[in-house]
């Protein structure tokens, strides 16, 4: 098969899940076809593993070293804004982060791989339900995925918009943050819009609580420790004329250090705390972390910076972003990297006019076989 045959049928498979996007844990349709792509190619193929997870191994030579190369499979709950032909034909449900060409892309890998081989060792090819909540990769591992399937490395890449197609980014060490998720729910006694002094009204300390978390980031912690507090919702039981008694201040922190994340913990709770005492409102945190930072394996990034420069516009470091990845869950069993590729001039990630270029197809799927080939030398 051409390269131009292999990046026809790229662009057919991702146009096609575009067209039919699942959100996680619910990727039925597409694990199915993953499952079923990988085994005409000649693959062992293994369905079901956390949900709807499915690893295909390829094996050459006599080495007995793995890898894996890992992909994500859910979409997101977004109404698509876009007219092109292959739009989501589920409402309410789009692919509006690229995870349909990472799976086409490393569908294509495997493809080649199996096809020219010129490695030696085994390649698992994971591919993962649920990123997007965080919850795919720990499923999958609990699973029994390590033992079933074992590896020795993990390699990962995203598209990344504004990023120029054909090239590749990564770093070593801290390369995305870690996702906490808190709520704080503020208990009053809601009246009558007209006489505030008759109750304890929660939106005035709500919208107090909105503002002083700010305060976490600019002034509690040290200014050389990244961070981000994001309040994303303010929901209350008011109407126009009613005067809430129950508010919820909810959103999500990021961080690249636990001990960051524990101090903003704490923080945020003394602050809550504080505004309680001053509205005489009561208050409860809930906080949770959701996503680890991910931190890539030194000589693997370099490894991979390596391996991608023939097969790249540009190869090199990036800087840390704080965006979230659960492929940081492998990590925590083994050494690995994720990358980069751009998606050049397309709209943001999580947008509902985003859309994966496929133009970058083809170098995906250059970045997985190269550093297979460069992980397990003939």
């Amino acid at each position: 098969m051409t390269r131009t045959d292999l990046h026809a049928r790229m662009t057919d498979w991702r146009r096609d899940l575009h067209r039919h996007p699942e959100f996680g844990f619910e990727e039925t349709r597409t694990s199915a076809f993953v499952a079923d792509t990988l085994r005409g190619f000649g693959l062992e193929v293994v369905e079901g593993i956390g949900g709807t997870g499915v690893v295909g191994t390829l094996t050459r030579g006599r080495s007995n070293r793995a890898i894996a190369l890992r992909a994500d499979m859910d979409a997101l709950r977004i109404s698509e804004a876009a007219d092109h032909d292959h739009v989501s034909q589920t409402p309410g449900t789009m692919h509006a982060c690229g995870h349909d060409g990472h799976v086409a892309m490393l569908l294509g890998a495997a493809q080649m791989l199996a096809a020219e081989g010129g490695f030696d060792g085994t390649i698992r090819f994971i591919f993962q339900p649920a990123e997007e909540w965080g919850q795919g990769a720990l499923a999958m591992l609990d699973d029994g995925l390590m033992e079933r399937l074992p590896f020795d490395e993990i390699f990962g890449l995203h598209n990344m918009p504004g990023q120029p197609v054909g090239t590749f980014e990564t770093r070593p060490g801290a390369f995305m943050s870690a996702e906490d998720i808190f709520d704080i729910a503020l208990t009053g006694q809601g009246g009558h819009a007209s006489r505030p002094h008759w109750g304890r009204e929660v939106m005035v300390p709500a919208c107090a609580l909105v503002m002083e978390l700010q305060t976490i980031v600019s002034r509690r912690l040290d200014p050389g420790d990244t961070a981000v507090v994001s309040v994303t919702e303010l929901v209350t039981d008011g109407t126009r004329n009613v005067l809430p008694g129950l508010a919820r201040v909810m959103g999500d922190v990021r961080s690249f250090d636990p001990q960051v994340s524990a101090r903003i913990e704490e923080e945020m709770g003394r602050i809550a705390e504080g505004i309680g005492l001053a509205h005489k409102v009561e208050v409860s945190l809930t906080y949770r972390r959701e996503f680890v930072p991910l931190r890539n394996d030194a000589e693997l990034a370099a490894q991979m910076i390596d391996a991608a420069g023939p097969v790249s516009v540009r190869s090199g470091e990036g800087a840390p972003m704080t965006g979230s990845e659960d492929f940081a869950r492998f990590l925590a069993h083994v050494p690995g990297c994720f990358g980069f590729i751009g998606n050049g001039d397309s709209a943001p990630l999580h947008n509902p006019a985003y859309d994966f270029d496929d133009a970058a197809l083809l170098h995906g799927c250059d970045v997985h076989v190269a550093i297979a080939r460069q992980r397990l030398p003939v």
